[in-house]
């Protein structure tokens, strides 16, 4: 005989779902997907041991469980906080959850700069959709926001710590895909930055998944750092053989010109399966790639603009020389901002 397969079952904002024991109100709320889905800045399914930091998946346990049916007193991590059989999760419905996280996202401007203008990360920042989505209309910090120097760790990433929000995910991604973890936080309190130990280069192989990991403009990639806007670009899947990793990316184009690479994501976000520094760097020519469609996006992004659905692409796109110097100068333009 089979084994029975146990689920409990938990309702979340209305909607009932049954999961596996030790699943996370935040994933059981992905199970469902749509709004009800809380947002996550820190957690990251592919890192073990995220989440429980930026606190902007708040949710109220209305019920704990069929044999205990208290509520829980405070607002809980869902991303921390395991379901109970019977378990009635409020997200959106709850007022204070409402209220709870326009406190966060305000928490988290604090010393965030205002610069979307100018930073890469704009168009794909999940800030920028925590702020639209949660934030008020202003804030009540009176001080001066902390500031620190742009920082090179190697020779392709940059570091603009004004802009982090401290959610350790590029620390998770240093600690479980390189041999040898180079950087970490240093200090305490409002002093607290993520640094490499006296300012050593990250050179491993995977380093580079910090830039995908990072939800803000924190960690940028200084191969494609101010040279085009992302809403300008096309993203198209493709594969490479590759014997470091899945060799699994998302090109970005304009025109015919690879301006970067980055791992392919889901629709939270997280990068399905970690690439290594060659595919990402080394490789920005489509003779180097086999194309396979161009890539899904949400049709509320601003990337959606630019898109397509379809596309027939040559087996090999020749360069536009027309083009990349459009790009250069481009680029030199905004080299002050650097």
């Amino acid at each position: 005989m089979a084994e029975e397969i146990v689920k409990f079952k938990v309702t979340i904002d209305g909607i009932p779902v049954e999961v596996a024991p030790g699943t996370t109100i935040l994933n059981a709320a992905r199970q469902i997907g749509g709004d009800i889905v809380p947002p996550a800045m820190c957690y990251y399914s592919k890192l073990e041991g995220t989440g429980g930091k930026c606190r902007t998946c708040l949710v109220k346990v209305s019920k704990g469980s069929e044999k205990d049916p208290r509520p829980m007193p405070k607002l809980v991590a869902s991303c921390r906080t395991t379901v109970m059989d019977g378990m009635e999760v409020q997200n959106i419905t709850s007022p204070d959850v409402v209220e709870a996280r326009k406190g966060v996202v305000e928490m988290l401007l604090i010393n965030h700069p205002l610069d979307c203008p100018v930073c890469d990360q704009a168009g794909e920042c999940k800030l920028q959709d925590l702020g639209y989505e949660h934030g008020d209309e202003g804030t009540r910090y009176e001080f001066e926001r902390r500031t620190f120097e742009r920082i090179d760790i190697g020779d392709k990433i940059q570091l603009h710590m004004n802009r982090c929000i401290l959610c350790y995910r590029c620390v998770f991604v240093a600690n479980q895909l390189t041999n040898e973890r180079e950087h970490g936080v240093l200090n305490r309190g409002d002093h607290s930055e993520i640094s490499t130990f006296i300012h050593k280069a990250l050179n491993h192989d995977f380093v580079g998944n910090v830039i995908d990991v990072c939800p803000v403009g924190a960690l940028t990639d200084k191969t494609f750092r101010f040279k085009n806007r992302v809403w300008f670009t096309k993203p198209v899947d493709a594969h490479r053989d590759c014997p470091t990793c899945a060799g699994k990316v998302t090109l970005w184009y304009k025109g015919e010109e690879v301006l970067r690479v980055t791992g392919r994501k889901d629709e939270y976000g997280e990068v399905e399966e970690f690439i290594c520094n060659t595919c990402r760097f080394e490789t920005k020519s489509t003779s180097d790639w086999t194309l396979e469609e161009p890539t899904p996006v949400d049709h509320e992004s601003v990337i959606g603009a630019n898109h397509y659905l379809n596309f027939n692409p040559p087996a090999v796109i020749h360069e536009d020389k027309k083009l990349q110097l459009a790009n250069e100068e481009q680029l030199a333009r905004t080299e002050r901002l650097k």
